[in-house]
């Protein structure tokens, strides 16, 4: 039975038995994983705070073949954003934890998504711009997922697609405002900027990409209806995100 250690970014924990929970992690080369922490809710447990949603650990655990758990050996976090201060940026842990997990398969490495989420956390501990970094996870998430298209180019004419248009969520492409017909999720001029930026800008740097109120509300919008449809279901950390924000709903 091959111990294995490594960095894992803890996405889920459920409950299992009296004191022990069911922890769902991504690492970056083993991809994600489910494991058993024994005695995980005991007052003085060994993983202490290392199982805390979107808390980057470093984690141990034991592998037997054939079987769909693992075994957690412990977990030492190493940076978790509950120092966070700023009660809004605490909100969307959650939602960040289950976006990954739901996008995340079983068992295959991606280091791409595993980095991504790494550096999502460093940047929650710091002075961050939730919305915008928010916009940026999801646009980055899509993206690795294969769902967002080139927005450099209508997909219909070959065009320059910088003044905005359509972006199909059935997977059809983008299309500019000469092409763009009712169907699909319409994206502004500055939205499609924002993504634009966001493709070529790391996570800590978000904060600084322009992005207005009403860009920012267009862009929730059209991401939670492109992230249903890929996933088939609504993330159920949308209620909480549309209590802490009525107004774009």
């Amino acid at each position: 039975m091959p111990l294995y250690t490594t960095d894992a970014l803890i996405l889920r924990t459920y409950q299992f038995g009296e004191a022990d929970c069911i922890v769902a992690f991504l690492t970056r080369d083993h991809g994600k994983k489910r494991g058993v922490a024994n005695g995980a809710r005991r007052p003085k447990s060994r993983f202490g705070g290392g199982l805390e949603p979107l808390t980057l650990a470093r984690l141990s655990y034991f592998e037997r073949e054939r079987r769909d758990l693992v075994r957690l050996s412990y977990a030492e976090p190493v940076r978790s954003p509950l120092l966070a201060s700023d009660g809004d940026v605490l909100g969307y842990v959650e939602y960040f934890a289950e976006l990954f997990d739901e996008c995340a398969p079983e068992g295959d490495p991606n280091a791409s998504l595993f980095r991504l989420g790494a550096a999502v956390v460093e940047t929650l501990t710091g002075n961050v711009s939730i919305d915008r970094l928010a916009r940026y996870v999801e646009y980055w998430v899509l993206r690795l997922q294969g769902v967002y298209p080139s927005l450099l180019v209508c997909h219909a004419c070959g065009g320059d697609a910088a003044r905005g248009g359509r972006l199909d969520p059935a997977g059809d492409g983008f299309a500019c405002v000469d092409c763009a017909h009712e169907k699909g999720l319409m994206l502004s001029a500055e939205s499609v900027q924002f993504l634009r930026a966001a493709a070529g800008t790391a996570p800590a740097a978000a904060s600084g990409l322009s992005l207005s109120v009403g860009a920012g509300r267009e862009l929730e919008r059209a991401h939670r209806q492109l992230i249903s449809v890929h996933l088939e279901k609504e993330l159920r950390s949308f209620q909480v995100l549309r209590a802490m924000n009525p107004e774009t709903s």
